[in-house]
């Protein structure tokens, strides 16, 4: 067989059932080759797309997503979306053509080092040079993408190689790779820093959305007590209706919840990367000690010193410390219930009947999450609406609140929502996103249309790049050429095939909702206004509410 076939069947033996990308001419023989292939090709309008489809894939399903672009513009096209899936601990496989390895050496069309390119952002990225070698790099290429913590890969395909003749396997994927588990003595310093705490409480990251870690965090918090919060990629690791929900921290360093880590003498950091909040912005106040449980040894950092260190599985080590907590572990937590009270009251109840239009966020979210079920998903983009997403929407599932927050793109809503869908048939999936960050990446609501893809966008209007102005304003007392103009977004969306509504009055959301998850053969685009003037009334009311 051609060695593109083998590539594919080598494809097909770790179990793809989707392919996002766009062909091109370098990649024209792996494209072939997947005609004869159960594998399902996404023709997706970008490759940023196609990454991000993959990237939502791959978070959903712990198996890697696959994207597919060919070589030079169409590898520099998936960079932004590779380089997301990698820093959000995505598990991602992508894959690129490449000129014929007789002219690589040299000036020539298209050709570049995409190599080179991708290896600061993914955690492996190899060409192939020999057609016998392509069973044992597609499967290194998979096992190092869902080794903890999971990332990115690449793998390069020259054209002259796909063509060639070759007699090999696919090499089939064994039992699962264990992995390791904390050493007894780290397990016992760790009880023994919990026993001696006055007020401890946990940060719960982007780690313990694993469905065996947040089992484990939860038994672990249900005998001893202790007031747990999540950052915003950990959001849902606890549902936020448990009692012992801080709800989101990493908004703002004078939040409720950020109260709670300064009162603290011991942070239980369980999966957390730093990346999302850094420990500077919550390690203040009284001298507390740092207890790290994580998949791999904590990053060198002033601010965040443990004092003990658990790495290996996150959820053997939580198993290992639930097995022997006692009574000297427990804690009432008493101090933190009112900080749960006051988050409970302002998060869930204060704005769920607000009148104003344009809408307020917080309204937006009450009304989104009342019509929302508990494992149905939201998957938001990068802009202002993702701080109030972390903030006002609870989350009672682990991965049903998808936050962009390690690498941050914007244009992650759209396309995510069609992976997600694809994942999930049964459940709604909503994109939220702002227009600037529906803009970015509008085009692929031709590939939802075309493959009938009823996910939703909730696009917040307001014309504006919204976070920036806040930061701008927070910062500098004024904003800087963030204003930008529109399309009517209601006519764009119906051009491409879509059901789509403009929101007229904080009464019709919930109606226009409804509509929208009975639509079963193509996306739906809701365009509410929003009223941002929210984000620097919360930013004064928060710093009146505890100076720094």
């Amino acid at each position: 067989m051609k060695a593109s076939d083998l590539f594919v069947r080598s494809l097909e033996a770790e179990g793809v059932e989707y392919i996002f990308g766009v062909p091109g001419e370098e990649n024209a023989d792996v494209m072939i080759s997947l005609l004869d292939s159960p594998i399902e090709f996404i023709i997706c309008r970008h490759e940023q797309g196609a990454a991000f489809m993959a990237d939502l894939y791959g978070r959903l399903t712990g198996k890697p997503g696959v994207c597919l672009a060919t070589l030079g513009p169409g590898a520099t096209n998936l960079v932004t979306g590779v380089a997301n899936a990698n820093m959000d601990r995505s598990p991602v496989v992508a894959i690129t053509g490449q000129g014929a390895t007789t002219r690589l050496h040299k000036e020539s069309h298209q050709v570049m080092d995409v190599v080179g390119m991708f290896r600061p952002i993914t955690k492996w990225a190899s060409s192939i040079y020999d057609e016998r070698n392509i069973p044992e790099v597609v499967r290194k290429a998979f096992k190092v993408a869902i080794a903890e913590k999971p990332g990115a890969t690449l793998i390069e395909l020259p054209e002259d190689i796909a063509k060639l003749d070759v007699g090999d396997e696919p090499i089939v994927p064994g039992l699962k790779v264990r992995r390791p588990i904390s050493d007894e003595k780290g397990i016992t310093a760790a009880l023994a820093l919990l026993a001696e705490a006055r007020l401890p409480v946990i940060l719960a990251g982007n780690g313990c959305v694993r469905t065996r870690v947040s089992k484990q965090l939860n038994r672990f918090i249900d005998e001893t007590g202790i007031y747990a919060a999540m950052t915003f990629m950990g959001k849902g690791a606890i549902s936020d209706q448990h009692p012992r929900s801080l709800y989101a921290a990493g908004l703002s360093a004078h939040d409720h919840v950020a109260h709670a880590f300064e009162r603290a003498d011991l942070v239980i950091g369980v999966g957390y990367d730093m990346v999302e909040w850094h420990p500077s912005h919550w390690n203040v106040g009284v001298g507390k000690r740092i207890l790290h449980i994580d998949f791999a040894p904590a990053e060198v950092d002033g601010s965040y010193r443990p004092d003990v260190e658990v790495v290996g599985d996150v959820a053997a080590a939580l198993w290992a410390m639930n097995e022997r907590l006692g009574s000297e572990h427990k804690t009432s937590g008493s101090d933190f219930a009112e900080v749960r009270e006051m988050l409970t009251q302002e998060l869930v109840h204060e704005y769920a009947d607000d009148p104003g239009f344009p809408m307020k966020p917080q309204r937006i979210l009450s009304d989104l999450r009342r019509e929302m079920g508990p494992e149905d998903i939201l998957i938001s983009d990068v802009g202002a609406h993702k701080m109030w997403v972390a903030r006002h929407y609870p989350t009672y599932a682990p991965n049903s609140c998808i936050i962009s927050n390690g690498f941050c793109s914007m244009g992650i809503a759209l396309p995510g929502a069609i992976g997600a869908k694809l994942v999930h048939p049964e459940r709604h999936v909503v994109g939220l996103c702002g227009d600037g960050g529906f803009m970015m990446n509008v085009q692929e609501l031709a590939t939802a249309v075309q493959y009938k893809v009823p996910a939703i966008l909730l696009v917040w209007e307001d014309s504006e790049y919204g976070l920036i102005k806040w930061k701008q304003e927070a910062i500098y007392g004024k904003h800087s050429y963030v204003r930008f103009t529109n399309p009517d977004l209601v006519d764009l969306s119906r051009s491409f095939g879509c059901f789509a509504k403009r929101v007229s009055s904080p009464a019709e959301l919930r109606t226009i909702l409804r509509e929208a998850f009975e639509v079963r053969d193509c996306p739906s685009v809701i365009v509410v206004p929003v009223d941002y003037a929210e984000n620097m009334k919360l930013t004064q009311r928060l710093g009146e509410l505890l100076p720094h």
